[in-house]
């Protein structure tokens, strides 16, 4: 495993240990990496990898932590925070490149300003492009396959490579990147020329949307669930399935199915990753029961449970 020794001939990486992480989640829980990092380039992280291999160490790489419920035991090993990796350039012929920590509310805002359309729909996302990428992020009836051109990745090896969008299997929530121990490095997009104003302002009526409806105001993981479907194949909305099992506003702990959208649950009072593994369960259970539809969970849960 890595210790404080493993860096002494790397004093350029930025390094902390026993680092909690419910500093840095979206939710505001999970507990400890053992060794946490925030590379700022291909080669920092390169450097990270293979001291990893050399001790044996496990990797975990988080993006924004938006989409995500770390469990209150941490996360073993070497925790890998792309946030410092941002850099974004234009091609100046619609194609738009960011590295994977790159927030995607900048990249909607760059792409604004340069009269590019086609990302206002992520305007709102609270994620990064690695994660948005990793698990086909979209809202308002777009997606990240829509506009996706290419990628670059890393293996755990070190090995570089591209991925075009034909290789990246991109489904429902869903990318190669979930099957494969890959780490993306940046992202390509295919945009379209458009105007300035008419973007903000699609912008602007997508943020006006999503403030109204969705409980901003608390921690949360964004969305619990994937949309199921029915019988015949249409999607099942979630948000309205769990309102009618009279669900919304139940808590344990300090976390509850949001009263502002069912399809959220919020920390509203110091909650645990044990609170929203046991209310995520206890909606499951319910909707099942009263309807016979199985959800499942569009939130990653990750890290070791609390030590009793």
């Amino acid at each position: 495993m890595l210790t404080q020794d493993s860096f002494k001939d790397l004093p350029w990486l930025t390094v902390s240990f026993n680092s909690p992480l419910s500093d840095v989640t979206y939710t505001k829980v999970g507990g400890p990496a053992d060794v946490l990092s925030r590379p700022k380039n291909l080669s920092e992280l390169t450097d990270l990898l293979r001291l990893a291999r050399e001790t044996h160490t496990p990797v975990t790489v988080l993006g924004n932590a938006s989409n995500l419920v770390v469990r209150d035991g941490g996360i073993r090993g070497l925790v890998i925070l792309t946030t410092s990796m941002t850099s974004v350039k234009f091609d100046g012929e619609g194609k738009v490149t960011a590295e994977a920590g790159c927030k995607l509310s900048d990249l909607t805002a760059l792409a604004q300003k340069r009269s590019l359309t086609g990302f206002e729909f992520a305007c709102g996302i609270p994620g990064s492009v690695g994660g948005a990428v990793f698990m086909n992020a979209g809202a308002y009836g777009c997606e990240i396959a829509d506009i996706f051109h290419s990628a670059t990745v890393v293996s755990p090896f070190g090995v570089v490579k591209k991925l075009y969008k034909a290789e990246m299997d991109f489904r429902y929530r869903h990318s190669v990147l979930q099957d494969e121990n890959a780490i993306l490095l940046d992202a390509t997009f295919e945009l379209a020329p458009g105007q300035a104003e008419t973007i903000q302002a699609k912008m602007d009526d997508l943020m006006a949307q999503r403030r109204a409806k969705q409980p901003l105001e608390y921690p949360s993981c964004g969305s619990v669930f994937k949309r199921p479907k029915d019988a015949d194949g249409n999607p099942i909305y979630v948000g309205p399935l769990i309102q009618k099992a009279g669900l919304q506003g139940h808590r344990i702990g300090g976390v509850e199915v949001s009263t502002k959208h069912a399809g959220f649950m919020v920390n509203v009072d110091h909650g645990t990753a044990s609170d929203y593994e046991a209310l995520i369960a206890y909606v499951i259970a319910q909707v099942y029961e009263q309807f016979g539809v199985t959800l499942e969970p569009e939130v990653k849960i990750i890290g070791s449970p609390a030590t009793k």
